[in-house]
């Protein structure tokens, strides 16, 4: 994404909005959600998740890719090498085939959609709960010519009742259901869409086998994680397991990929150092990130970019931060990835 381009996506979505208070709201969601007894109408996660990503999603396009996930790191590998690969890793996991109807659960702005229908020739709906991704993956649908072979819906994880059931021959959901207020829930829901025999891809953010709950260091790191992911809980890797096994799937696989044979990167290096083109990585890196903020100040006072953006750069440097955090501490992972069947 082009600088002239963040330009126009931060208009477009911080028009009409205060986004200095917004920012604050979802840095304090946690005091918000306990002061609603968390399960109150008062507080909504799933809104406080959507004003993180409208907040976001231009910066972190910006600053990381087209496709938002991480990928486990080879040492000689560009973080947008590592991605494709990942992804095509889980396309010949699905064992996918031409014709074959697919779903993909909280799809962003459709880089891997697009990479899935054209790849192995089948048909995939995305589905997504924020309006702003929503705009864009119908508009670089429209661009890659894929109108016929890919499309998306916007509906909340947690009530996908709108969409038939057994639907599907396959689905994959990559760093979506970590947000689900509830994971049992939310696979059941994925559960219902599935053909009977139809296999399920995911991508976790899970607490490592290292994590020690009785440690002050490992609970505030994972504090941190939670408040500037915006997430409910970190599960741990077999937490994940038994919620998919709830909700009705065999678990064939799953295992952390970024603990792999032969020598490899950890997922959260190009959050330290550079991987990818120069400009990506000023904003990534500590002292970039911070570069950039005090570059967003000023371009807000130039009137270039919208208040309050730099209040968003802040909020973006603090979640990197609990990332590495967690990363360096060997208790924290987004790679938890996992192959499900959906019982014949």
């Amino acid at each position: 994404m082009a600088f002239g381009r963040l330009t126009g996506s931060l208009r477009a979505a911080y028009r009409g909005r205060d986004i200095p208070a917004i920012v604050s709201d979802v840095e304090n969601w946690i005091e918000r959600s306990n002061a609603g007894h968390a399960d109150s109408p008062a507080y909504d996660h799933t809104a406080t998740v959507n004003d993180y990503y409208d907040l976001c999603n231009g910066f972190m396009e910006f600053g990381w890719s087209e496709s938002l996930q991480f990928a486990p790191l080879g040492p000689d590998e560009t973080l947008a090498q590592a991605i494709i690969r990942q992804q095509r890793l889980m396309i010949s996991k699905l064992r996918l085939r031409e014709g074959m109807q697919v779903v993909d659960v909280g799809c962003g702005f459709g880089a891997l959609m697009r990479r899935v229908a054209q790849e192995a020739g089948v048909s995939v709906v995305g589905i997504n709960n924020n309006e702003d991704q929503l705009e864009q993956v119908r508009l670089r649908n429209r661009e890659a010519g894929l109108d016929g072979m890919v499309d998306c819906l916007k509906s909340n994880i947690m009530d996908m009742s709108s969409i038939e059931a057994a639907s599907f021959d396959r689905g994959y959901a990559i760093e979506s259901t970590c947000y689900a207020p509830d994971k049992v829930e939310a696979f059941a829901e994925i559960f219902r869409l599935l053909k009977p025999g139809a296999l399920f891809w995911g991508q976790e953010m899970c607490l490592t086998d290292d994590f020690d709950p009785t440690s002050g260091e490992h609970q505030s790191i994972k504090q941190e994680i939670m408040r500037y992911i915006v997430l409910k809980e970190v599960p741990t890797f077999a937490e994940v397991d038994r919620a998919l096994e709830s909700a009705g799937f065999e678990v064939l696989e799953a295992t952390d990929r970024n603990v792999g044979d032969g020598p490899t990167v950890p997922w959260y290096r190009p959050m330290e150092g550079r991987y990818g083109s120069w400009r990506r990585a000023l904003v990534r890196v500590p002292a970039g990130r911070r570069v950039a903020q005090e570059a967003t100040r000023l371009a807000e006072v130039l009137r270039i970019l919208p208040r309050g953006s730099a209040r968003v750069v802040g909020l973006m440097n603090r979640t990197a931060e609990a990332y590495v955090s967690g990363g360096r501490a060997g208790i924290f992972t987004p790679l938890y990835c996992f192959l499900a069947r959906k019982p014949a």
